[in-house]
């Protein structure tokens, strides 16, 4: 049977197109949000629908929220280690033993506050590419906030407190022995290379009936807060502030001049009476 051209091109071009629909296919994920506790290991998932093999395919894992956000690559059977992202560097792995069948997903371990942010799951093949968004929160509960006297200050008592570890960032309240809020100094917000925030605040107390003031650091988005109360004695507002200090320090000062004085004038007298009696003989 003679093979003409037309044949020829028939069949090539029903190669090409069962090559490109059998590597069609949807990249699939959660649509819930991720929610993670800072320190823990997660796993992002992702998948190939209808199961076909990823081995032989790009994956790319990347953090939206980052400018070059490349968290993980694996190409060629191998990973590439290339432009990632510094931070997850020894913390991020695929289960090479399920790309088989299709498994992409993503395991992040001890994740911490700069982890959280917007994911996609990329995946490429030779003629054919498709991706999924994933949303991951990340949650950390500080320390108990630490409450020190910083001693006296114009109108009253100096206190500052701070907790550190939150995420995300905290708010920071001072409240009296009744629950209403105090006035108090700007917040002071430091945020570290791992994204956990410290947050510290001062504040200037007066005397009050039951001198009993109380620190809440509280994180609305995860619903968590902590408080510390501290009670000053009484003593501690008695303590002369600076002004009676130095009207103190007068009072002194002249007492002891009068005291010298007299003293002085005391021996004059006497002197005097010495040299009447001498001359009298």
């Amino acid at each position: 049977m003679k093979v003409t051209q037309l044949d020829c091109l028939c069949v090539i071009l029903l190669h090409l197109l069962h090559t490109a629909g059998s590597e069609k296919f949807e990249v699939l994920g959660p649509t819930d949000v991720i929610a993670a506790v800072a320190g823990d290991d997660i796993i992002l998932p992702c998948y190939l629908k209808p199961n076909i093999s990823a081995e032989d395919m790009t994956v790319d894992w990347l953090n939206l929220d980052f400018l070059d956000g490349r968290v993980y690559r694996y190409q060629n059977h191998r990973i590439i280690r290339d432009d990632q992202i510094p931070s997850y560097i020894g913390r991020t792995s695929l289960f090479k033993e399920e790309l088989w069948r299709g498994n992409t997903s993503l395991k992040l371990t001890r994740v911490q506050g700069t982890d959280e942010g917007r994911y996609k799951c990329f995946i490429k093949a030779k003629s054919w590419y498709d991706d999924f968004t994933i949303q991951v929160l990340i949650k950390a509960v500080g320390s108990k906030p630490v409450v020190s006297i910083e001693g006296h200050r114009e109108g009253g008592m100096g206190l500052l407190c701070e907790s550190e570890g939150w995420h995300p960032q905290p708010e920071l309240l001072w409240l009296d022995s009744e629950g209403v809020h105090l006035s108090a100094g700007p917040p002071e917000t430091h945020r570290d290379f791992k994204g956990f925030y410290t947050v510290k605040q001062h504040v200037i107390v007066q005397e009050t009936d039951t001198n009993r003031f109380t620190c809440r650091v509280q994180q609305s988005r995860i619903n968590e807060k902590i408080e510390t109360e501290v009670h000053l004695p009484s003593e501690l507002f008695d303590y002369a502030t600076p002004l009676r200090m130095a009207f103190i320090v007068l009072c002194c000062l002249g007492g002891v001049t009068v005291i010298g004085l007299s003293l002085a004038i005391c021996c004059i007298h006497n002197k005097k009476d010495q040299l009447k009696l001498q001359r009298g003989k």
